[in-house]
């Protein structure tokens, strides 16, 4: 049997359950996404996705949701209620 190592990383809580959350709809747990993340770059010797400098627009839409989140003020408190208005608005338009 491979001999194997532990890896400990420091994350931000609400990534990291969201991150969870969505790695178990996908059948997966964080260890299995890491070990496949680390695989990839193991065998490829690259990242595999491209890592670029988000562009002025993107950063000033970045700075916008970050001020957004430090408010609170965001409009929907649920995906569901953001869905729900797409769909209001579609109706309506």
């Amino acid at each position: 049997m491979p001999t194997t190592t532990m890896v400990h990383i420091r994350l931000n809580d609400e990534i990291k359950m969201q991150a969870t959350e969505a790695l178990e709809a996908m059948g997966l747990t964080v260890s299995d996404a890491v070990r496949a993340f680390l695989t990839r770059v193991a065998v490829e010797k690259r990242m595999p996705f491209a890592l670029r400098v988000p562009n002025a627009d993107t950063r000033a839409a970045m700075a916008e949701a970050d001020e957004i989140v430090q408010a609170r003020g965001a409009r929907f408190g649920q995906g569901q209620e953001l869905f729900d208005a797409l769909d209001e608005k579609n109706r309506t338009s």
